[in-house]
């Protein structure tokens, strides 16, 4: 059967498959372009099949707020290198993602992946897709906060983002520093009494262990322990941090002096690596 170079190039533009990869695809599906084109996309599960097992560390992280202030989505599609995190097209779809994440109302990243992208196909489905014209492994993953007011920060090179809801209405100002000293300091809870049991009894048992190498008595590990708990909550604890824009003041006390009843209710942060 002849394949005619317009055939090839019209799934060519369709799919953005190579055009050696479309004349294949017409040839096996005897010239059926929708044959074809599902062909092209069985080679993109192949792909992302054969990759399972590569490292997926660049990409692209975009956040973006609701008009009403109230919902703040994070969504990062990881692929292998930088040179196809830096390609428009690839930005462009994270950016319709982010979209569809942000206007609708998905709970998980396996509800936003069977979503429909703008061209019928799912999200999972488009990037497989994508998987097959690019060939590299890709993951998709997404957070989601909703509050009174929320705020987004997105760091410059789509490499970092974080979102930030807090209790009530809130300054513009106060709303863009939170959202910055979480994508900055990475915070892993709001407050002491956020973190987890496992995470506290891990820090205990690493804090003992590291006063034991260093010769200390055991009956003063405990004591050391505690005193190393307590920096690590004002390290890693966003209320107890010191404040990016003036260290002499915690966040806590920056959010005091603006408001005495503003809370910060939820966050998220995604970077790469």
């Amino acid at each position: 059967m002849n394949i005619t170079a317009a055939e090839v190039n019209k799934l060519r533009q369709q799919t953005g498959a190579g055009m050696m990869d479309c004349k294949k695809a017409l040839t096996e599906a005897g010239g059926d372009f929708e044959k074809a084109i599902d062909i092209l996309r069985e080679k993109g599960q192949k792909v992302a099949a054969n990759r399972s097992d590569r490292d997926a560390k660049e990409g692209v992280v975009i956040a973006k707020v609701s008009t009403d202030g109230k919902k703040g989505i994070v969504t990062v599609l990881n692929c292998e290198t930088d040179f196809v995190a830096r390609n428009e097209d690839f930005i462009k779809l994270v950016d319709n993602i982010a979209n569809i994440a942000l206007n609708g109302n998905f709970s998980s990243v396996d509800e936003l992946k069977a979503a429909t992208y703008a061209d019928g196909l799912s999200i999972e489905k488009k990037i497989t897709e994508y998987v097959g014209k690019i060939g590299e492994k890709m993951e998709l993953r997404y957070e989601k906060v909703t509050a009174e007011k929320v705020f987004a920060y997105n760091h410059p090179g789509n490499k970092l983002a974080s979102v930030v809801g807090f209790n009530k209405t809130t300054p513009l100002e106060v709303g863009k520093e939170i959202s910055m000293q979480i994508a900055a300091m990475a915070p892993i809870a709001i407050d002491k009494s956020d973190v987890t049991q496992e995470t506290l009894d891990r820090e205990m048992a690493i804090a003992k262990e590291q006063a034991r190498q260093e010769g200390k008595p055991e009956n003063m590990l405990e004591k050391i322990a505690i005193g190393k708990v307590n920096k690590f909550y004002k390290e890693s604890t966003l209320l107890n941090q010191d404040f990016i824009k003036d260290s002499k003041k915690t966040v806590q006390q920056f959010l005091q002096d603006n408001d005495k009843e503003l809370k910060v209710t939820s966050f998220k942060r995604i970077a790469l690596g």
